[in-house]
């Protein structure tokens, strides 16, 4: 450890100084009071375009990203770069979508995308399922965040030889997340998110500019990468992508574009803008992190180039690839400034871990605690339980690390991106009309998360030995096809979900089923900052929607 004293020490100062600007961030912009959803939960709605680009960023480009990518480029080549052009493609799909959510949601004071669902097709089991949905996708969302801070400690030396002692940095880290988060709400993250980002523009751009000249140039550096990937004895990808593999790639990446933005965590951020035009402009710049997220991934060959061999991973004979980006800075960058990179990684857990959480919180209290066990909740006793519930989601997170092995929780993740996509159909296709029925939804939903599962039963984990869950890329010819080829789970199951809702639609309407009552109306997904018929619950007040 002693080694690494400089890198430790920039690290805690640096880590230090963000985690007081979370308790700071309780005073900035503060309300007149913190006990309400509205300001604990979503900021006031009020954050204008610097912030909101910072907020969602931090949240959408982690610390996971930071070494998953490069290290998932480090071991299987050109199939890691699945998660640039799906952040690219992301943001022309749901610009005019998250536009409607933020009108309808202003509208009528909607804190989570269960809420809308619930209005919209007046059907608290559909809303339900939507937020544990929710809440089941974000939880192993949150833990890897902590495997990026882990691959840091463990690059600097700080570990122990028992589980609890080498986790016991992560612990005290994340008791400190969770008290700022508890204090400050939203506004804790999005204050860090300005130190956050910054931190990682500055790394990554000294990176891409010092390392490929320090290695001999881009072309030394991918001459390496494709020797390495042409002597594996195992057949995959190298600096090109495998035929095999271009429908997997393909349909992960528009999968995944497709989920991201249903994630809670995704939602929250974009719900706080103060209005319409902020989300436009955040739409339009926010591809800035893409560009951000190739170089990052480039970082996967440069290692390669560099000679980084991963530290060893918790099982004997394994390796944890994790640990290739911190080691790649650790080698070749003077101390001061691998403690200032592995600080951006630190802190770069820290944002979206708190909007995740918060997120949870939301989906659990407005969804589960106020429809079910108390509807007659005030706004106080909501944001309470909303504090509470943050507080256990962290400690969850932190349990899925220190009692689960670190792979199973990267496998839980890409299950979850599966799950998220089957609450599209009636979030997005509800921004636009109400053409599925309300029980054609829950049944497509149910059609679709049962494929998944048995789907993601089938896939076997090759590296870690496991039989069931290991992954998220499915063999077609298990679907009786004569080809290695793969596709992604979650692609497959979102078409079965929506073709099932199209055929059981037709079924209830010629049963004449009740399809509930629309709590919105069509102007409703215009309303911007201003407009006089905003539903606006504010602390100590009950002010009812004025009608037109």
């Amino acid at each position: 450890m002693s080694a690494h004293l400089t890198e430790i020490i920039v690290f805690s100062v640096l880590f230090l100084l963000v985690s007081g600007m979370g308790f700071v961030a309780a005073k900035w912009r503060a309300p007149t009071d913190m006990a309400h959803l509205d300001e604990w939960g979503l900021g006031g709605r009020s954050f204008g375009g610097w912030i909101t680009w910072f907020l969602v960023g931090g949240d959408l480009y982690t610390a996971y990203t930071f070494v998953a990518v490069p290290a998932l480029i480090f071991g299987a080549g050109a199939a890691g770069f699945f998660a640039v052009p799906y952040t690219v493609v992301i943001y022309p799909l749901f610009f005019l979508i998250l536009v409607r959510l933020w009108s309808v949601s202003h509208r009528h004071g909607f804190v989570t995308p269960a809420d809308f669902v619930r209005t919209r097709y007046d059907s608290p089991t559909l809303a339900l399922l939507i937020a544990i949905t929710g809440i089941v996708a974000t939880m192993p969302y949150i833990a890897l965040q902590l495997i990026g801070i882990e691959a840091v400690l463990k690059t600097m030396g700080v570990t122990g030889d028992s589980a609890i002692a080498r986790h016991l940095p992560i612990i005290i880290a994340f008791a400190i997340l969770a008290a700022y988060t508890y204090q400050s709400g939203l506004r804790a993250p999005a204050l860090i998110a300005f130190v956050k980002d910054t931190l990682i523009y500055i790394v990554i751009i000294v990176a891409v500019i010092y390392l490929p000249y320090k290695l001999g140039g881009w072309g030394a550096i991918f001459e390496a990468a494709d020797k390495k990937f042409q002597a594996s004895p195992a057949p995959g990808d190298g600096i090109i992508l495998n035929a095999n593999n271009q429908v997997q790639y393909f349909t992960l990446a528009l999968g995944s574009a497709l989920a991201l933005f249903l994630y809670p965590h995704s939602i929250t951020g974009v719900l706080a803008s103060r209005n319409r035009d902020v989300i436009k402009r955040n739409m339009s710049a926010l591809p800035a992190y893409s560009f951000l997220l190739g170089l990052i991934a480039l970082l996967g060959y440069m290692a390669i180039a560099a000679g980084v061999k991963p530290l060893p991973g918790a099982k004997p004979g394994s390796v944890d690839s994790n640990t290739v980006v911190p080691l790649l800075f650790d080698l070749h960058f003077p101390p001061w400034f691998a403690g200032v990179a592995f600080a951006a990684i630190g802190i770069g857990a820290l944002v979206p871990a708190a909007i995740m959480s918060i997120a949870a919180a939301n989906l659990f209290t407005r969804n589960i605690y106020k429809e079910y066990l108390r509807k007659d909740a005030t706004p106080a006793q909501e944001a309470g339980v909303a504090k509470i519930t943050s507080l256990v989601v962290k400690i969850g997170a932190v349990a899925f690390i220190v009692f689960l092995d670190p792979q199973f929780s990267i496998d839980l993740q890409l299950i979850g991106g599966v799950i998220i996509l089957q609450t599209g159909p009636s979030v997005i296709l509800g921004l636009y009309g109400r053409w599925l029925h309300r029980g054609a939804l829950i049944a497509g939903w149910a059609a679709g998360m049962g494929l998944a599962f048995w789907m993601l039963w089938q896939i076997p984990n090759a590296a870690t030995g496991r039989k069931h869950f290991g992954g998220s890329a499915f063999a077609l010819s298990e679907f009786g096809f004569d080809t290695p080829k793969t596709i992604y789970v979650g692609f497959v199951a979102v078409l079965v979900n929506l073709a099932v809702a199209v055929l059981v639609t037709f079924l209830l309407r010629a049963l004449k089923t009740p399809e509930g009552v629309d709590g919105t109306a069509k102007d409703d997904y215009f309303a911007d900052e201003g407009d006089p018929r905003i539903a606006r619950r504010l602390p100590g007040t009950v002010e009812k929607v004025s009608s037109t």
